[in-house]
């Protein structure tokens, strides 16, 4: 688990040239509200890029920025920080969410009165999207997921799904950018099925849009992240961190406020060891269990057999997780003629200090207990 330069790679695509006016013609039941809804007209004339929508303001989160964008998946990690971040600039952002009203309920404080509408829908009704999507000229799709469920598998989240919002924005007319957020090592080739899925929602969209941009960040660091906590998590409970593999595989993790913020300055656009750092930020000292591949995909194997097969749910994979064992088999970094942040003018945190703070949470004696680990002993003489 070795973490080198942390980069975001992305494949950033010129905008189209002429957008024509958002006007909804989509036949949409009497619970949604379609674009030819007197509340969701819209006179937004044709425009490049996002340079020329009418703002109002000084550009803080009262002003008015143009941008009306429609984030899917905007309940899940990386989401809360995009719809931050472009609420605190301004920006409507209109949150498509499936279950109970209160998933998307965090999400409005974080913009003005009626800048963050949350609207319920169903992934898997056409009319729904539409809906969504009516009022929007932006469409940012965050929509993934590792494992996969009794109702949901790897190719319908990363791939089907992705291709269904492409193809409803292209016949919406007025979608000005349409960002698809993949991930670092995404591969038709790969020997993971998420990794696979993700590669050909990537291909889906830019053959419907190919103006669309794609943006492919590693690992994310951050407090809800499902990787540094899950470690640390397990190192509490089981007092040892599994190293699958031997633990040589290469990954790039970013902080995922870097990405977030990526996200926004596209739309503007015209165009150490990991687990050593968990153990020092919670002042353990490390303990590693070296568990081979074969061994490791044993674990993982029953969920992945009795998934369909039982009739009720099994609980989500953490560490052993199949798919991600087949991802992580090979290294995951970034290629040498991939554009990174700094093509976006943003300089990435380094994953310490305030990016992993939120680790201190799992000190057995609260926040001020202990030392870290490298004031105690040199890193080459840990058991």
């Amino acid at each position: 688990m070795q973490a080198i330069t942390r980069r975001l790679g992305h494949q950033s695509l010129r905008p189209t040239a002429s957008i024509s006016s958002i006007k909804s013609i989509y036949p949409l039941s009497d619970h949604y509200y379609g674009g030819d809804h007197p509340r969701y007209g819209s006179t937004l004339a044709s425009h490049k890029g996002m340079g020329h929508l009418v703002r109002k303001g000084t550009g803080g989160r009262s002003s008015v920025s143009g941008i009306i964008a429609t984030v899917f998946g905007a309940t899940g990690f990386l989401g809360r920080y995009l719809v931050q971040q472009l609420a605190k600039m301004g920006s409507q952002v209109l949150v498509p969410f499936r279950g109970s009203e209160d998933n998307p309920r965090h999400l409005k404080l974080m913009g003005d009165l009626g800048q963050i509408v949350p609207m319920k829908y169903d992934p898997r009704d056409e009319n729904s999207i539409k809906a969504v999507m009516a009022k929007a000229n932006v469409v940012i799709n965050l929509i993934g997921r590792e494992y996969e469920t009794r109702n949901f598998s790897f190719e319908e989240v990363n791939h089907f799904m992705a291709e269904q919002l492409a193809v409803i924005a292209k016949e919406h007319g007025g979608i000005m950018r349409f960002i698809q957020v993949s991930c670092l090592g995404s591969s038709l080739s790969s020997p993971s099925r998420f990794l696979r899925a993700k590669a050909a929602g990537e291909e889906a969209v830019l053959k419907e849009l190919p103006e669309a941009t794609v943006m492919k960040p590693a690992v994310m660091i951050g407090t809800e992240d499902r990787i540094m906590n899950r470690w640390a998590h397990f190192a509490k409970k089981y007092s040892f961190l599994p190293l699958i593999g031997g633990g040589s595989t290469k990954i790039q993790p970013v902080y995922v406020v870097d990405v977030a913020s990526a996200i926004v300055a596209a739309l503007k656009d015209d165009g150490s060891s990991m687990g050593n750092l968990m153990y020092e930020t919670i002042r353990e000292w490390p303990r590693y269990v070296n568990i081979p591949l074969p061994i490791a995909k044993a674990i993982a194997m029953p969920r992945e057999v009795l998934l369909k097969k039982v009739p009720f749910p099994l609980p989500n994979p953490d560490i052993f997780n199949l798919d991600q064992i087949n991802a992580f088999a090979t290294d995951t970094v970034v290629s040498e003629n991939a554009l990174t942040f700094m093509d976006l003018g943003i300089v990435p945190h380094k994953l310490k200090g305030y990016p992993v703070e939120y680790l201190i949470q799992y000190r057995k004696g609260g926040p001020q207990f202990g030392s870290t680990v490298s004031e105690k002993v040199n890193p080459d003489s840990y058991p």
